[in-house]
């Protein structure tokens, strides 16, 4: 059977190496007799699997020492809360960067704790298919925080550089870009992310949060929902997702072995120009959405020019195991979602392909 290659932008694929590990480790974890999702949380077996996974993270990261690591539920879409929550800090304005379909959802969940939502910025005007210039933010130096979306999954955006929220704390949704590249994790207040594109499993939220910004919460937050909370209880507080921090630290070591995150990057600027060359260099057969400059090397968004072929493409390529390239309901045409564990030949896999369609199509 020809290997199969699933685009997907999340629930994502997993690196093989990994899942061949849970497999051999399902029924005995390390001759336990138990399988990681019969342990407690409070055993010395899972203990040791949470603290690996926390070291093996600042290890990969270069996370400082004055910055917790806090191991969650409630994918990132809970955190559009939790941030304001626990960042407003008597504060009233907090600043946005509208750069697609996820910071529209963060904004209108954070006003919900601070009336005055402000947008330093939107790309809505071009049809979020760039980023407006720093140099005309109009942002406020004594927001709460600077709130932005580094990846838009939906529409393939992504930043190529950490803006400068100077003494702002800056906040950022990495969800589907996070761990695809070095990051100085010094210039953000919070990072925070889902892990079903690049880390492990979904049902796990990884929020990195700098320790002086921990313990001043809005009046009536949910215990469940103070990070100071959770991270005096190391992320026990309550029953944390122990099978997808146990998967995500698989990760975590599978990466440590690939030579880093700089490793990682390259394979990952070497995947995005191959498809990209495809999609430009189609005799405009294909047609990416997206300004280059800002183009995304983990979600590639593209559209055939003709979409009376799009269900003909849609059917050819799972016909050849190049599975999940339908794009979004909102957005259709296709999208190609190249993340961590994609290997390359899934890559040449997909644009073989996509040029054959063309010749045969065209």
């Amino acid at each position: 059977m020809s290997p199969v290659f699933n685009f997907s932008a999340g629930p994502a694929v997993l690196p093989r190496e990994v899942l061949l590990e849970v497999q051999q480790e399902l029924l005995d974890w390390h001759g336990s007799g138990m399988s990681v999702m019969e342990m407690s949380h409070r055993g010395k077996e899972f203990m040791q699997i949470a603290a690996e996974a926390e070291e093996d993270l600042r290890s990969v990261l270069g996370i400082p020492k004055h910055y917790k690591v806090l191991f969650l539920q409630g994918g990132a879409t809970t955190q559009f809360a939790m941030v304001p929550m626990n960042l407003v800090r008597g504060r009233t304005s907090i600043d946005f960067v509208d750069t697609g379909h996820w910071s529209k959802l963060a904004v209108k969940e954070a006003r919900k704790y601070c009336a005055n939502t402000r947008l330093v910025t939107s790309s809505e005007a071009s049809g979020y298919r760039d980023i407006p210039a720093f140099e005309s933010w109009e942002r406020d130096p004594n927001a709460a925080y600077l709130h932005y979306t580094s990846n838009e999954t939906l529409g393939g955006v992504e930043f190529p550089y950490i803006p400068d929220s100077g003494d702002v704390p800056l906040v950022c949704d990495m969800s589907s870009n996070f761990l695809s590249r070095p990051v100085d994790i010094s210039k953000f207040g919070l990072i925070y992310g889902g892990a079903q594109k690049n880390i492990g499993p979904a049902g796990l939220t990884l929020v990195i949060v700098r320790e002086d910004l921990l313990g001043q919460t809005v009046p009536g937050t949910p215990t469940m929902m103070d990070y100071k909370i959770q991270a005096d209880g190391d992320s026990m507080y309550n029953t944390p997702p122990t099978f997808a921090i146990y998967v995500a630290g698989l990760v975590f070591k599978w990466i440590q072995r690939q030579g880093g995150l700089k490793a990682i990057e390259q394979r990952n600027i070497e995947k995005a120009a191959l498809l990209y060359e495809t999609v430009d260099t189609s005799g405009g057969f294909y047609i990416s959405p997206v300004e280059k400059a800002f183009r995304s090397r983990m979600n590639v968004p593209f559209r055939l020019a003709d979409p009376a072929l799009d269900e003909a493409f849609i059917k050819e390529a799972a016909a050849r195991n190049l599975l999940q390239i339908k794009g979004h309901r909102s957005t259709g045409g296709m999208r190609a979602s190249i993340y961590n564990a994609m290997p390359l030949e899934g890559v040449k896999a997909l644009t073989g392909f996509m040029q054959e369609f063309a010749r045969s199509h065209g």
